[in-house]
């Protein structure tokens, strides 16, 4: 996908800082290998619960071990990022805030305690993160990716709360990145459909219920990269996913969910199939 002298790397290759959160696994890890092969001289950081197994052990390589569902933390882990950032050379900072998850059932299960995780991950984190960090993306030049998804486009039934989230980061990113251009900050929303990655397992899909047009994490990523090259505000990735959004996005509300409540129900699994 990324070869060494195509204009994605070159962007990649300009950061002087990366930061990201969930680069243990999936889109995250993708997001991690892709900088790792490409810039060589970045000061990386990752913030997860575990550390990512590839992340090779370098100077200016940082893993902080961090649970976002507690967003209290964010306060001493950004702290340490800071002294990280001190470190490195001059130059832009980009910020991807990946990590997040969903979770699948009729409201309230699976259970309140979910979603208050949930809001708390992807919602409150990314936005206490970013605003702790804004004074350093001011004044090196700053560059944001926050992953949102396709669900942010419409209500999705049966995971509603999710989708609601993801909602909100993609309108607070396309407003943030016009509140930012004049700061020296841009911020791209990222909106991918279906990928192979540990997601849907995790929310409480069954394998064989998802449907089967998939991206892989690597080209997600890959149209992420292009599209922040690009200058671009939004990015829906795949070309399924971009045309399911066009038609969807043009019927009224009420209409929208009701096609979703369809579409997800097929999808699920366990009490929910007696």
């Amino acid at each position: 996908m990324l070869t060494p002298d195509s204009a994605e790397s070159l962007i990649l290759n300009k950061f002087a800082v990366v930061i990201i959160t969930g680069g243990s696994s999936g889109i995250g890890n993708e997001f991690l290998k892709a900088i790792i092969n490409v810039n060589t001289h970045a000061v990386i950081c990752n913030l997860s619960r575990s550390k990512p197994e590839n992340f090779p052990i370098k100077t200016g390589h940082h893993h902080f071990t961090c649970d976002f569902s507690n967003t209290s933390v964010i306060d001493s882990v950004v702290g340490n990022v800071i002294t990280a950032i001190l470190t490195a050379p001059e130059g832009p900072v980009l910020l991807i805030n990946n990590s997040g998850f969903g979770a699948y059932g009729v409201f309230p299960d699976p259970a309140l305690a979910r979603y208050e995780e949930m809001i708390s991950v992807n919602v409150m984190a990314p936005v206490k993160l970013t605003g702790l960090l804004w004074p350093i993306l001011q004044k090196r030049t700053g560059w944001i990716i926050n992953v949102a998804s396709i669900g942010a486009f419409q209500p999705t039934p049966f995971m509603g709360v999710y989708g609601a989230t993801k909602a909100f980061v993609l309108h607070w990113s396309l407003a943030l990145n016009l509140e930012g251009k004049s700061q020296n900050i841009r911020a791209l929303a990222l909106c991918p459909g279906v990928t192979v990655s540990r997601f849907f397992s995790n929310a409480g899909f069954s394998s064989d219920r998802v449907p089967g047009v998939r991206q892989t994490p690597e080209r997600v990523v890959y149209e992420a990269i292009r599209a922040l090259h690009k200058g671009k505000s939004q990015v829906v990735t795949g070309w399924l996913n971009k045309l399911s959004i066009f038609f969807s996005m043009r019927l009224p509300k009420p209409w929208s969910a009701f096609f979703a409540y369809l579409s997800i129900k097929k999808m699920r699994m366990g009490e929910l199939d007696k």
